[in-house]
């Protein structure tokens, strides 16, 4: 074990994630260093400070930095209110990184570049453990920092980098050079960014919640600005799995989502477009020509912007001198890929977890938050509380408190991050899957019919779009 416990704990990111974690540091006597790229904290969440969350406050707030926050006098929003980003940070992140202990230890515009241990390159591999780690930082001005500290926790997110918008992960020929014409994420289309959305020709390509989010707002802008078409392009045909379980859904607003979005598609207000795989972007003198294939068919396109919603990756760039371990294909641990694969997990549960999932070879590190799903699509804040209350447990020699599990989850079955219904709809999770259903028992069926996993019954995991939930 590290030989210096006087060294304090680095924590990446100043997100809802990475603050809990320094909460529960607080709360355990031990000293945190929280560093944040960003300008100020919750750098990611005011990306997509106009968008509402799904999950009411009382999911939102982590127990550690609640303890916290009331000892100062803070009153808690309403429990079952939702929140957007900009009210998550007003509301909860800002008084939190405000409260002495915290922010006495917070570096914004703090970029860490790399984390090695000290002395030592990743194969040396004698006494490796009794070595600090160093974290290289760069501030705002420049100017290059090293720190050392007795454990790292990685809550970086995923947010700052997205995918891009080829099917095979990579960017499509002119996509980097038509940058100017492309969003991604989750642009305000109806204020900040209105100009240049309306009366333009939109493509937006991507089948989560993000998508939906950025159609209807767009839709909305429509209402206003009548010019203004939307395109809706899926990567894959699988529009019924999209919508999600309208007014099955246990989450109220991400039902109403789903079905804003069928009227949407039904009265025409959204041309939808699957299959869909980009080939080309090119620039001309009006616009951006996109080339490719819909339904299998060559299909050409031309529109005044693109926003692009396909999801997000972790950048691992600054680990490569740190020995982690990560699945191939979805880029979490090991034992934590197999739970949230979306390959096999077309609908089902995400049980609470921590420090074993997380481990990695390198004792002290770890990392937790939406870069610990890797790619997969989906994460619930609250399941990154329990991450980094079981990480802070271990990393402060509790091992029986850390291996248990202190996480009751919503009562929500979840499909492929959008579609939710529970056990009373007739034939979900176990039984035949009607038709008529857009939900999870369609997911379990098909995925079922694949030889995957279905979403057994009683999964209970609520689940939203990574990319707007789970920024860290």
């Amino acid at each position: 074990m590290i030989v210096v416990p006087e060294l304090p704990v680095a924590v990446i990111g100043a997100g809802p994630v990475g603050l809990a974690a320094a909460a529960h540091l607080v709360q355990r006597g031990i000293r945190p260093v929280i560093f944040e790229r960003g300008a100020t904290i919750g750098a990611s969440l005011l990306e997509w400070a106009h968008v509402r969350v799904f999950s009411p406050w009382k999911y939102n707030i982590d127990a550690a930095a609640r303890a916290l926050l009331e000892g100062s006098g803070w009153q808690a929003p309403n429990a079952d209110a939702l929140p957007n980003g900009g009210e998550i940070v007003a509301q909860y992140l800002a008084p939190l990184a405000a409260l002495p202990p915290i922010a006495a230890n917070l570096k914004l515009g703090a970029a860490v570049n790399a984390i090695t241990r000290e002395g030592r390159d990743k194969i040396w591999s004698t006494d490796s453990e009794s070595a600090a780690f160093v974290v290289r930082y760069t501030d705002d001005s420049g100017v290059e920092h090293r720190m050392r500290a007795r454990a790292v926790i990685d809550a970086s997110g995923t947010w700052t980098q997205p995918n891009p918008i080829g099917v095979d992960g990579l960017t499509v020929p002119g996509e980097t050079a038509a940058a100017e014409f492309i969003a991604y994420g989750i642009p305000d289309v109806t204020r900040s960014e209105r100009e240049h959305y309306a009366h333009k020709r939109v493509l937006v390509i991507g089948s989560g919640h993000s998508a939906i989010n950025v159609a209807l707002a767009l839709m909305e802008l429509q209402r206003e600005s009548a010019q203004t078409e939307i395109f809706w392009a899926l990567r894959r045909d699988s529009i019924d799995k999209l919508l999600g379980g309208g007014l099955n859904d246990e989450l109220p607003e991400r039902g109403a989502l789903g079905l804003a979005a069928k009227d949407a598609i039904h009265d025409g207000r959204l041309k939808m477009l699957a299959p869909f795989a980009v080939e080309r972007v090119s620039q001309t003198e009006q616009g951006v020509q996109v080339s490719a294939f819909l339904g299998g068919q060559p299909f050409e396109l031309e529109v005044d912007r693109i926003v692009v919603t396909t999801g997000s990756r972790p950048d691992l760039s600054f680990l490569r001198e740190l020995r982690i371990e990560l699945d191939a294909a979805v880029e979490a641990p090991p034992r934590l890929a197999p739970l949230i694969d979306p390959n096999f997990h077309s609908c089902g549960t995400v049980p609470p977890h921590g420090i074993v999932e997380l481990a990695h070879p390198e004792p002290g590190f770890t990392i937790v938050g939406s870069k610990s799903y890797g790619r997969a699509p989906t994460f619930l804040m609250a399941t990154g509380y329990e991450q980094v209350r079981s990480v802070v447990a271990d990393i402060a020699g509790d091992h029986m408190a850390a291996r248990e599990v202190q996480l009751a989850l919503p009562e929500t079955g979840v499909c492929s991050a959008v579609s939710v219904v529970g056990e009373s709809a007739g034939g979900c999770c176990g039984g035949p899957a009607p038709a008529s259903v857009d939900a999870c028992c369609v997911a379990d069926a098909d995925a079922k019919a694949d030889g995957k996993a279905g979403c057994g019954c009683g999964g209970t995991a609520a689940v939203r779009s990574k990319e707007m939930e789970a920024a860290e």
